[in-house]
């Protein structure tokens, strides 16, 4: 299994890229949520990176991929704004799965 990057800047591409993984880079939000349905489809793919600025411009649809999809796990990271809540985007998980709010 491999992993694959959808990011919104070339910097976290081309990082990511001296280390083995492949992706692209994106800006609109059609083109992150086009690429996501293609990485999600990628059968080799494990585990599709994603920078914040990536997830927050296709939040939804994110969110619908990880409740119902087992593989490819998608895991959002840092890029070079850094600023990401992880505490905050947990607790959105489990509001949404479950309707809890913590």
């Amino acid at each position: 299994m491999k992993f694959y990057l959808i990011s919104d800047n070339i910097d976290t591409q081309m990082g990511l890229r001296l280390a083995g993984i492949d992706g692209v880079v994106v800006h609109t939000e059609e083109e992150i949520s086009s690429a996501l349905d293609r990485a999600m489809t990628m059968e080799d793919v494990g585990v599709v990176l994603m920078t914040e600025l990536a997830v927050k411009k296709c939040r939804e649809k994110v969110y619908r991929y990880k409740l119902t999809k087992a593989l490819p796990l998608i895991v959002e990271i840092p890029d070079r704004h850094a600023n990401s809540h992880i505490s905050d985007t947990i607790s959105q998980y489990i509001k949404e799965a479950v309707g809890i709010t913590l």
